[in-house]
């Protein structure tokens, strides 16, 4: 059987699914590694619920004394709780290391005192962040007079200049621990220092000084700061890179973000992939937002004439506010990006409410003054539904929410963007009234087609006067609102009739499938037709596919995917995804998606069960809970079919005790998530689509990644 060795940093849940779907994929020529892409590509959530799995500890001692507390010093709390300062260890916290060493580049760049920064990848894998700054203080602390500034800032939490005083005027640090933290989560980081016509550099290992500040020489025509550092592995894991379109997408936008400044891009070309960013680019937008949302929408067409665009002062000189907003004239979704302080606020906040609150004022009181009394039923959804909306403030003391920066909640950033920016909307509309009143007529469409939606939410999901077409072998539920209701896909009658007997009549619904159901990447839409578990599929969610596809008409407020822990059940549960993905993605948007999770085996002690997920998870109870007893009884459950109801609903159905995984994709919020949705059609495409020698190409490229292969 092969085996498939992963990152430690990974949940052990998902490590399961990962194991169980490469089973499949490694033994069957048609699906190739299939759902090792598929879950980079398909963000997958762990929803844990409480379960004896928890309940049922080895006992512990019950000593507890001064000696038990622990107090850690330094930088060691950012190694012990990374996901504590930068979100946790994924791609996404990997990068955020390079985006707070830039972001604090660009904070000299807003202050007046940087004008260049470059951002470059190394050979190796590193990352180097240069600017023409004033460069970090090099004397010695007041406070620490035996350790210069940068020492104290690079391996001192909630140390820095931005806490208030007359340094920076806005920035997007405030915590004083984005620098540190890239320090104690970095193998190796060396900062140089250029002032007074004179180099310093210091380095560093994982948050601590591997010697003092040094003297490096005159230097001429140079100042600022360099800091080049290398994650380190053991946090991130071993196969963890910086990707460079990440990293290039990153740049662009802070450089789009402020006008004053240059971006100059450096990647090796060793490091590139198929063309996916340049290996050198200078970065300088003097039009600010207004080149960012050109870039973006392209040629296409706009319901208005040009674009809502603007900057203006905030009052009691907090600062600034810029924006720039399009209305797509076609059916592709909108994005939404903010910025505050140059730092993205993937979340929004309260900047965005008061430009959503704004634009709907506006455009409320300009269909007032022209007589259309639809205008009164609009709201800030309808007006930006569909929009391409840029938003940047710069604003003194901004709260966040975490230390990742991705919601802006200071309360008074509504009020002040708010006031900043309906006048500006106020004249635009009334400047340019064929804009206006083309704005007003698509606002209006959207508000009467929500009403219409609500009123089809509020009608019941089953009517007494209209019998529902259901297929004969759904076992339905009872609840007439499918709030709560849940159905649950199974392989095979005799699975289902497992199923049937644990389940709870009133809210779980049983859906047999017979058989794998048909790859719809690569069939044709005659054999879709044709394909009866898929007619009977479609037939019990009710919600049609496609372009018809009505996410209020849904019949259950959960489809969960329960299959075999088995190589069978890993396939069917991959084909049953790619055709929610392919006919219905609007249901995996929407979080009703999910995977169950059966246990593969049954431990027993005693009065003691335990079940466990997969063969090491089995070891890892053996050795916790059942400690060195060798009578612990162990069985293997070959199927769903083959579980009692009773313990089918204990481990997998009870929502009390069961664990699920929500299979999501991008939002669609952000450029980014854009971009990352289009690349995982491309990637659904090339696995499960109808060219094999897509798959063959990639399994070529991808092939050295495999670790630990035993076949």
């Amino acid at each position: 059987m092969p085996t498939l060795s992963l990152p430690p940093n990974v949940d052990s849940a998902m490590k399961v699914v990962t194991k169980r779907f490469m089973k499949y994929f490694l033994f069957h020529a048609d699906l190739p590694v299939f759902f090792t892409a598929l879950a980079s590509a398909f963000q997958l959530p762990i929803m844990r619920a409480m379960s004896d799995l928890f309940q049922q500890l080895a006992p512990k001692s019950q000593d507890y004394s001064a000696k038990d507390i622990e107090v850690l010093e330094g930088l060691e709390p950012v190694r012990r709780r990374p996901g504590m300062y930068i979100g946790g260890t994924d791609d996404r916290a990997l990068h955020h290391l390079v985006a707070e060493v830039l972001d604090n580049s660009m904070d000299e760049a807003i202050a007046g005192h940087a004008s260049v920064i470059d951002l470059e990848m190394t050979e190796d894998g590193g990352v180097t962040v240069r600017d023409n700054g004033r460069g970090i203080p090099i004397d010695p602390h007041p406070k620490f007079p035996d350790k210069s500034a940068l020492e104290v800032i690079l391996t001192t939490l909630h140390s820095g200049g931005k806490f208030g005083g007359d340094a920076y005027k806005v920035s997007g640090g405030l915590h004083g621990v984005g620098v540190s933290v890239v320090n104690a989560l970095s193998e190796s980081l060396v900062v140089e220092v250029a002032r007074d016509r004179q180099l310093y550099r210091q380095s560093f290992s994982k948050g601590v000084a591997l010697g003092p500040l040094q003297a490096a020489g005159p230097v001429q025509n140079r100042r600022g700061t360099t800091v080049t550092f290398h994650h380190d592995p053991t946090i991130f894991g071993e196969r963890s890179r910086f990707r460079p379109a990440t990293l290039y997408r990153m740049a662009r936008s802070k450089a789009y973000l402020f006008r004053g400044v240059k971006i100059r891009w450096t990647c090796p070309q060793s490091l590139l992939d198929d063309g996916e960013c340049p290996a050198e680019d200078t970065l300088h937008f003097p039009n600010g937002l207004v080149d960012f949302l050109t870039a973006v929408i392209g040629e296409r067409p706009l319901v208005t004439r040009g674009f809502l665009a603007g900057t203006a002062p905030l009052a009691e000189d907090m600062g600034q506010v810029e924006w720039a907003v399009a209305w797509p004239d076609d059916n592709d979704d909108g994005f939404t990006n903010t910025y505050c302080n140059t730092v993205p606020t993937p979340e929004g906040g309260t900047h965005e409410t008061g430009l959503r609150n704004a634009l709907t004022r506006s455009l409320k009181a300009y269909g007032e003054m022209i007589g259309n009394k639809r205008a009164a039923q609009v709201t800030a959804d309808d007006v930006l539904g569909g929009s391409g909306l840029l938003l940047s403030l710069f604003i003194k003391d901004p709260q966040f929410q975490g230390q990742t920066k991705d919601r802006l909640s200071s309360p008074e950033a509504t009020r002040l963007v708010e006031n900043a920016i309906k006048d500006h909307c106020d004249h635009w509309l009334s400047g340019d009234s064929e804009s206006g009143k083309a704005l007003l007529a698509h606002a209006i469409d959207r508000a009467e087609e929500r009403q219409r939606k609500k009123l089809a939410k509020e009608t019941s999901r089953k009517t007494p006067t209209k019998r529902l077409r259901l297929p004969g072998k759904l076992a339905d539920c009872s609840r007439q609102s499918k709030i709560g209701t849940e159905l649950f896909l199974v392989e095979g009658d005799s699975a289902g009739g497992s199923a049937k007997q644990g389940r709870n009549r009133e809210t779980q619904a049983i859906l047999p499938l017979r058989g794998k159901i048909l790859n719809v990447a690569s069939a044709t839409a005659d054999k879709m037709r044709q394909n009866q578990e898929l007619k009977d599929l479609i037939e019990a969610l009710g919600c049609g596919v496609r372009d018809s596809y009505d996410e209020e008409k849904l019949r259950y407020e959960r489809i969960i995917i329960m299959t075999d822990a088995d190589v069978d059940g890993a396939h069917i549960a991959s084909l049953l995804m790619t055709f929610f993905y392919q006919e219905m993605p609007g249901l995996i948007q929407g979080g009703h998606l999910f995977l169950a999770m059966p246990p593969l085996y049954r431990l027993s002690h005693g009065q003691t069960v335990i079940y466990a997920r997969d063969d090491a998870h089995k070891e890892e109870i053996i050795r916790t809970v059942f400690g060195a007893k060798k009578t612990v009884e162990i069985s293997r459950f070959k199927g769903l079919g083959e579980m009692p109801p009773a313990q089918l609903k204990e481990t997998t159905m009870d929502p009390a005790r069961r664990t699920l995984i929500r299979v999501t994709v991008p939002s669609g919020r952000t450029e980014e998530d854009h971009e990352e949705a289009k690349s995982i059609a491309d990637l659904v495409e090339t696995l499960m689509g109808r060219k094999p020698e897509l798959r063959f190409h990639y399994i070529q490229k991808h092939a050295k990644f495999v670790q630990d292969l035993d076949v």
